[in-house]
């Protein structure tokens, strides 16, 4: 997609947005059906060696509901998982993107690809960014994951947010990313890790 059109996109978009927030200001807030902590410690043969709380900064950015942060491990392997759950979304209150996270965060992203996930026979596109900071280079899956769907695109989950803001009023919905060194071996298993959560994200979902 050219810049020009992106643009346009992108314009169309917070327009879409601004009306929405204009025709209705109801939202139903979503809880989850069980939570994310009930995520399993034991995942496609990996195991969580340790849990991260996000600084009080980092919690005013992100504001989510609810969330968690660990580290699982297998033999010499390490990856990260994090999760934040919304309840509803609105201005101020919604996920942010990794497109500018880490950016700020001082990650370089140097290549951006998509991958297909196997779910139960089913393939699932999410994204996968290749970043780099400090001579440490890392692979990032993640989608954006509510109740009946998966998105990878931005853009389309904003185009639906605003729908089902306008229809239902129903606007929870969860980020999960998956972060493993950029390693041929970790590169498979974060895969293989990443299609194993959906499932579980799915039952807190209520799913």
């Amino acid at each position: 997609m050219s810049s020009s059109r992106r643009f346009l996109l992108t314009v169309l978009i917070l327009a879409a947005t601004l009306g929405a927030a204009t025709l209705t200001t109801i939202r139903i807030p979503e809880a989850l059906s069980q939570p994310l902590e009930t995520i399993s410690s034991d995942l496609a043969g990996w195991h969580v060696s340790g849990s991260d709380q996000l600084t009080p900064g980092v919690l005013r950015a992100l504001i989510p509901t609810s969330y968690i942060a660990r580290t699982y491990t297998k033999g010499p392997m390490w990856l990260q998982l994090f999760i934040a759950y919304y309840s509803q979304q609105r201005s101020g209150e919604a996920m942010h993107s990794p497109k500018a996270c880490l950016p700020g965060g001082g990650w370089e992203i140097w290549k951006y690809d998509s991958s297909q996930l196997p779910v139960n026979n089913s393939p699932v596109k999410v994204n996968k960014y290749f970043i780099q900071r400090s001579g440490q280079r890392m692979i990032v899956y993640y989608w954006y994951q509510s109740p009946g769907r998966i998105i990878a695109s931005e853009y389309l989950g904003k185009l639906l947010l605003v729908r089902d803001a306008l229809l239902t009023g129903r606007t929870g919905g969860s980020i999960v990313k998956v972060t493993v060194p950029d390693e041929p071996a970790a590169e498979a298993e974060g895969m293989t890790f990443a299609a194993a959560v959906i499932p579980e994200m799915r039952r807190c979902l209520g799913q």
